[in-house]
């Protein structure tokens, strides 16, 4: 039985098609989605969690179907959203009671007692939340959404806006969790985070799956280095025969060459007399960032799931 499991999974919102025949697994694993903003990371995220029904398509969680049986898909599944999830005017052990009571946890008291040592917050349990740090507010959302022991947790940018101690912190704990047989789904934005912890990834545009894999075999897929250009103004495009342009993120041009030792100065030449302003040029293996501007390209900016939502709120004004 596999945890998560999709079949032409599609989601209308009016005409807008936000998610594309989406069809996905993942079992026992860190899965990453990402995405840029109005992809369709969150519509998909809402589905699985059965906050959403979909138009077309199947999915199921730990083999209970979504839209039929979604009372035991929401028993074997937690879901930490974007948005803080605490009560700050509530101390950490209250927060953690209070969902402890929600899902009928036999035991509440030990159970909070031991994620809250498990999520290193016992020390400061009987404080209020509004007095925690970022990370530690994260860390208890977490421990609330391990209450009543699912088998797939759902994690909707779960470090965002955390510096960079609190990032590892949190992944440290979500490893964890992993190595204990629990399927982690997370939409995330850092492209380092995927890199480096989550077990497959998956990058959707316009609804769809681009593509699919391992981080090191998606990267290996580029099969060559990464020239990086910093550039002053607008970027006057060039044709150059083995160097490929790749995509573009604020002042930086991210092109692909075969050998890009021996490209680099071909192309700064090129850039140059386009007229291109360069400010700086370095040479470098490929990264997921790269993977991924090179699946979604240049966007436009779409809120998606987010526009959708302000439409119907202003219709029923």
């Amino acid at each position: 039985m596999t945890a998560i499991q999709t079949e032409d999974l599609t989601k209308f919102f009016g005409d807008f098609c936000a998610v594309n025949g989406l069809n996905i697994e993942a079992d026992k694993e860190i899965f990453g989605l990402l995405g840029p903003n109005g992809s369709g990371k969150t519509t998909t995220v809402l589905m699985l969690t059965t906050l959403l029904t979909q138009d077309r398509g199947t999915a199921s969680i730990c083999g209970y179907d979504t839209r039929k049986d979604p009372d035991k898909v929401r028993s074997s599944i937690s879901y930490v959203p974007q948005d803080m999830a605490i009560d700050t005017n509530l101390t950490g052990r209250e927060n953690m009671l209070f969902f402890a009571k929600l899902y009928g946890v036999s035991n509440p008291r030990d159970r909070v007692d031991e994620l809250l040592e498990v999520m290193e917050l016992s020390s400061r349990a009987d404080d209020l939340a509004k007095t925690y740090s970022g990370g530690m507010r994260r860390r208890l959302e977490l421990a609330e959404a391990l209450v009543h022991e699912p088998e797939v947790i759902f994690l909707d940018e779960p470090t965002l806006g955390l510096d960079v101690a609190a990032r590892k912190k949190i992944w440290e704990h979500i490893h964890a969790l992993n190595r204990k047989g629990m399927t982690i789904f997370v939409t995330t934005h850092y492209m380092d985070e995927a890199d480096r912890y989550c077990d497959r990834v998956g990058i959707i545009n316009h609804g769809m799956i681009a593509v699919l894999g391992k981080p090191a075999e998606l990267k290996s897929h580029l099969m060559k280095d990464v020239i990086s250009v910093i550039v002053n103004g607008e970027y006057v495009p060039v044709d150059l025969e083995g160097v490929l342009f790749v995509g573009q993120s604020g002042d930086e041009l991210s092109f692909t060459a075969e050998n890009g030792r021996e490209a680099l100065p071909t192309l700064a030449d090129a850039l140059s007399r386009a007229g291109n302003s360069i400010r700086a040029m370095s040479l470098r293996e490929p990264t997921l960032d790269d993977v991924f501007l090179q699946s979604v390209g240049k966007q436009e900016e779409s809120t998606g799931f987010e526009e959708w939502k302000y439409r119907l709120m202003l219709r029923r004004r």
